[in-house]
């Protein structure tokens, strides 16, 4: 080691570590991030204080042993924000919304580029490679210029996230990192032995600085090293002390292979990149070269399992014009036909397998995909289709995606893509035939009908001992599992995050617990839970990791219960945001009053039954009303409370507590005089 580089970086450090210490000092005025319940999230999760002013943030600087981050982030609290192409501060719901694909493996783990590349390709290169190995990229500093003269789109669309125009913006990397553990992963505020120990082991991230660092922005991205991040120096300028030099071209496989992160990718011979990093983005109308369906054409996607000798592998065939066929801004029918064979594949499968077309298609860089069945909306960019896209590229996509995530039950797939109006509308009656006979077999399907239930565990990743249990007439809380998807899962995967749950003794009918369904959330909990129960959300309800679709809160001056859904951004009659409710009950505690649901069980018989289920429900925002509203007409037609739906409230007729009371008085809404909740 070059001693002279490493006393030149501890140097630089120490005059960052100077002007940090008096630019905090100096502090002055009121500090905060919007949209989050964490305040300053790297400060709340080192000290426990909820700092709002500069003399909060001395107090908690002084408290933190003059952390450096602490420091960073309150100065960076006390500046304005930054404008467009900039992200600035990320809110809790968009994080909160990345919750999925953090704990699925969607995302492999997180990176930040800070700095001043002196090659905008050698950078570009480095952001593609991080987009194909699903890594969630922060981005501060020089390195967003660079990448936008380089073509490079940004945004969280595409998993690069460009913070700020300078390096010191990369704080937002950790605040992300403190309020994924606090979300997710149970950490409490002012725990930090807690919180180093899950940045350290869970949060799989790393650092790459190109040169033009300032000595304060080298004293910020060193501290990182705290949370055990490591820092890969590409370029010249930091070649001592702890930081790894590290030539741009091997910075990624070098930052994966320190955190243990292992990803293979296998190219597919299309004219687009194809990456999980691309499946959050949209192809806007005016960037649209073809779409289809979408209520303009008809469109569906039909997966089928088919006997060996009627499927010719990775065979694409494509029925009516391609888009080479159709001017710019056409609207063309489509059917999305996967026929699969396979020794392992079953029926059940199909409806499984045929979801995760809709991930395929996303993942590809200029196409884009919406809804399923026949509510399917597709659509191909511009810019795509300039590369040589072409509809069988889709279809070339979906033969690999499916071939390689699923090779114990796939011998051989083959697609076909029509495009032929009269065609697809003939297909669409085979394909809804298919429909209904699939909801058939879920349809009506009781609790007591069966006598195993499912687990998924997998937001353990982050939540290191939520479990939640899926039941026929309780989705996963994310929404995306049902009973069936988890038990189809299990048998394509035995070892996996869905395992049975035998439901043993029913301890208490009305509360929805069982034995054995105790001894397994026990075991799996690693002993932190002993009870849950599954119709409750007073007694012993069930924990929350973060990834929840809705969450139900009891409102104890109306003895009722609210419903906010993580779209809705506004205060609720508590007071609270969703994402302030959501920083109560995460990261697998139990929280009585409060419980993170789906959107479909709130149309299920067992919802809450404990509690009088939907008659006890007295708000919910109008957006969430309107998307259950003939779902949930129909179920309170069929327990004979038509009225219901017109007596719940939202944040129109009742934005605060007072304003509920009164409207439920004038309504006379059952809740007032049902049994009390407390």
């Amino acid at each position: 080691m070059n001693n002279r580089l490493m006393d030149s970086l501890d140097a630089t450090i120490e005059r960052g570590r100077t002007d940090l210490d008096a630019r905090m000092q100096a502090l002055a005025g009121k500090l905060a991030y919007a949209e989050t319940a964490y305040a300053l999230p790297v400060t709340y999760a080192v000290t426990g204080i909820a700092v709002r002013d500069a003399d909060g943030a001395r107090e908690a600087y002084g408290q933190s042993g003059n952390n450096l981050l602490v420091a960073c982030e309150c100065l960076m609290a006390g500046e304005s924000g930054v404008a467009s192409p900039y992200t600035g501060f990320i809110p809790d719901a968009v994080l909160r919304g990345l919750g999925y694909t953090l704990v699925d493996g969607s995302i492999t783990g997180l990176g930040l580029l800070v700095g001043t590349p002196e090659s905008s390709d050698a950078v570009a290169a480095i952001c593609r490679e991080m987009q194909e190995k699903s890594l969630l990229t922060f981005l501060a500093g020089g390195v967003v210029e660079a990448l936008s003269g380089a073509g490079v789109r940004l945004g969280l669309d595409y998993r690069l996230v460009p913070l700020g125009p300078h390096s010191a913006r990369g704080i937002h990397f950790a605040d992300a990192v403190a309020r994924i553990a606090m979300m997710f992963g149970g950490v409490q505020p002012g725990d930090v032995h807690s919180l180093l120990r899950y940045a350290a082991e869970r949060a799989k991230a790393f650092v790459i600085a190109f040169p033009g660092l300032t000595d304060e922005e080298v004293a910020f991205v060193d501290a990182l090293r705290i949370l055990g991040i490591p820092i890969l120096a590409a370029g010249d300028g930091y070649g001592g002390g702890e930081w790894v030099p590290v030539a741009p071209a091997d910075a990624v496989r070098t930052g994966m292979d320190l955190r243990g992160i292992r990803v293979t990718v296998t190219a597919i011979p299309i004219p687009m990149a194809c990456s999980p990093a691309f499946e959050g983005k949209s192809i806007r109308k005016e960037e649209m070269y073809v779409e289809f369906g979408g209520s303009r054409t008809p469109a569906f996607e039909l997966l089928r399992m088919r006997p060996r000798e009627e499927v010719e592998d990775d065979a694409v065939t494509v029925v009516g014009p391609d888009v080479d066929d159709v001017p710019e801004g056409t609207a063309l029918p489509l059917a999305i036909l996967v026929d699969v064979a396979g020794a392992r594949m079953k029926k059940d499968y199909e409806p499984v397998l045929e979801r995760r077309i809709h991930n395929f298609i996303n993942y590809g860089e200029g196409s884009w995909h919406v809804a399923q069945r026949d509510l399917i909306w597709v659509r191909l960019s511009k810019e795509a289709v300039a590369k040589g896209v072409k509809i069988r590229d889709l279809g070339t996509l979906l033969a690999h995606k499916f071939r390689m995530e699923f090779p114990d039950h796939i011998d051989a797939v083959q697609v076909t893509l029509v495009t032929d109006e009269q065609k697809v509308t003939e297909m669409l009656v085979e394909a809804r035939e298919t429909y209904a006979a699939r909801d058939e077999r879920i349809a009506g399907m009781k609790d007591e009908d069966v006598g195993t239930f499912y687990s998924c565990t997998l937001c353990q990743t982050f939540a290191p001992n939520h479990v939640c249990v899926i039941t026929p007439e309780r989705p996963a809380l994310c929404g995306a599992i049902t009973w069936l998807d988890a038990r189809i899962a299990y048998e394509i995967t035995p070892a996996g995050a869905n395992q049975p749950v035998e439901k043993g003794e029913v301890v208490d009918a009305v509360y929805g617990e069982f034995a054995g369904v105790n001894r397994f959330v026990k075991k799996a909990s690693h002993g932190e839970v002993d009870r849950i129960s599954l119709y409750s959300m007073v007694e012993n309800p069930m924990t929350a990791c973060g990834c929840f679709e809705c969450i139900a809160a009891v409102v104890p001056e109306v003895n009722g219960i609210l419903i906010v859904n993580r779209d809705y951004t506004g205060d609720t009659p508590l007071g609270m945001t969703f994402s302030t409710l959501a920083g109560t009950i995460g990261g697998g505690a139990q929280t009585p009053g409060f419980i993170g649901i789906s959107k479909n069980y709130i149309l299920s018989d067992r919802f809450l039954q404990a509690e009088n289920g939907i008659t006890r429900v007295v708000w919910m925002p109008s957006s969430l009303k309107e998307e259950l509203e003939d779902r949930l007409r129909e179920k309170l037609a069929g327990q004979g409370m038509t009225d219901l739906f017109e007596k719940i409230a939202d944040e129109v007729s009742a934005p605060t507590i007072e304003d509920l009371v009164a409207f439920l008085e004038r309504v006379d809404h059952p809740a007032l005089t049902m049994k009390s909740l407390i």
